[in-house]
């Protein structure tokens, strides 16, 4: 059975693989203030009607969440049991996003609150939520 945890914000993923040790890290790419060229206003004006650029920018926000996640899970693919860990509530995103795959086989073995942690804390920290022997 293959363990390994998961440490997750809005700027990237860490994939640990305690057994190895191996890190993976993955870039999220999501733009948490995206601005367009020129722009000034909240809202453009289009005859009598106000046109506001918060659907476009939220949309594309959406779709870039969906990226990062699908390549999580694509480097995630061959795992038995996760445990998903970090600051923000990606963890939370990404534990349904699992829930709701088709045909998934990685089990969530749990979500958990931590902070940044260093690559040797990332290591010892699901050695021990996995409680796994030092090698």
């Amino acid at each position: 059975m293959k363990k390994a945890g998961i440490w997750i914000d809005s700027k990237k993923a860490m994939i640990i693989e305690p057994g190895a040790p191996y890190i993976k890290t993955i870039e999220s790419g999501i733009e948490s203030r995206e601005r367009f060229e020129g722009e000034s206003e909240q809202e453009g004006r289009f005859g009598t009607q106000f046109l506001t650029n918060e659907k476009v920018k939220k949309n594309r926000q959406q779709h870039q969440v969906k990226r990062f996640m699908q390549s999580i899970i694509d480097e995630a693919n061959d795992l038995d049991s996760v445990v998903l860990f970090g600051p923000s509530q990606m963890k939370v995103k990404l534990a349904k996003e699992l829930e709701n795959l088709p045909g998934n086989t990685i089990d969530v073995a749990g979500v958990e609150a931590a902070q940044k942690l260093s690559n040797n804390q990332l290591i010892a920290w699901v050695k021990d939520y996995f409680k796994m022997p030092d090698r």
